[in-house]
């Protein structure tokens, strides 16, 4: 396999320094070789059913991190990739790439957050996590981060980073920690290392996430707008024809028997479906969340 973080399809055979014929999937990773048996079986599909428009081969691009990706699109590096709502609202605010299909994993176009509790818990809405503790998953998690975050900041509240799950917040303001993993959310909750826990409400229902001996000691008292699950981006100044014919390829890949294994293993994908109205303004919401908890919060 190619370096950890430029990794080339054998789709096709490119002579070094020529890549006005590439199309470039990119991908923000902290495991570059599971994500690259990810993209792979996708980026081999699509490229044979670009050649129309003059595309001969493709390669994969890892980043580190989302600042690293930002600049790769920016200077034309990368010309695709898939993100989480919360990332690519950060990559569309940033100027350097669009949106252009939603990603249904798991059953779900879209999808939202739940902020949750024990049922002999004092806190009935939101507000009343005022002077308690809330645990996300991660910096980086759209339905379990930026969203929750958002939606606080919304109804007034003011956010601190607390030192662990022992630490307390001021009495005016909502601690928060980070628990990495969904669930480690549901457990610090269950076991009252916390006041509150936010999942996505599609990990309220996964068994493997939300145990449901724990389930039955929680309730929910407040959620989030729904923003779609995953997107797929084009890098601005992308040509439009390369564009389009990738919208294609990938809206028809659900109809075609060919590109079962290939949706399978990107991240157990089942189709791809247009943006909407709906969606353009939950996104566009979301832009000013984020912009928000970046600025009040971080």
């Amino acid at each position: 396999m190619p370096s950890v973080f430029a990794q080339e399809s054998r789709t096709r055979e490119v002579p070094p320094g020529d890549d006005a014929d590439i199309l470039v999937l990119g991908r923000v990773s902290d495991d570059p070789k599971a994500h690259y048996d990810q993209l792979k079986p996708l980026l081999d599909y699509v490229i044979p059913r670009m050649a129309s428009v003059g595309i001969r081969g493709g390669r994969i691009l890892m980043a580190k991190d989302l600042q690293q990706m930002s600049s790769y699109l920016r200077r034309g590096r990368v010309d695709w990739i898939n993100e989480t709502a919360g990332n690519a609202a950060v990559l569309e605010h940033r100027g350097v790439a669009r949106s252009f299909l939603i990603t249904e994993r798991e059953g779900a176009t879209r999808y939202h957050s739940l902020f949750f509790v024990r049922r002999d818990s004092p806190v009935r809405t939101l507000h009343d996590l005022a002077g308690r503790s809330v645990a996300f998953q991660s910096p980086y998690s759209t339905s379990a981060y930026y969203l929750p975050a958002a939606k606080l900041l919304e109804d007034g509240e003011s956010l601190e980073l607390l030192l662990s799950p022992m630490d307390k917040p001021g009495a005016d303001r909502v601690g928060y920690v980070f628990a990495r993993t969904e669930l480690n959310i549901t457990t610090w909750v269950h076991k009252r290392l916390v006041d509150a826990g936010v999942l996505s409400n599609l990990d309220w229902i996964n068994p493997a996430r939300m145990p449901p001996a724990f389930a039955r000691d929680f309730r929910i008292v407040g959620r989030s707008d729904d923003v779609p699950r995953a997107l797929m981006l084009a890098r601005r100044g992308l040509d439009p024809k390369v564009e389009a014919r990738l919208r294609e390829v990938l809206m028809a890949a659900a109809q075609d028997p060919d590109a079962g294994e290939a949706l399978r293993r990107f991240m157990d994908t089942a189709h791809f479906v247009p943006i909407g109205d709906d969606d353009r303004r939950a996104l566009d919401r979301l832009a000013n969340g984020v912009q928000r908890v970046r600025t009040e919060v971080e």
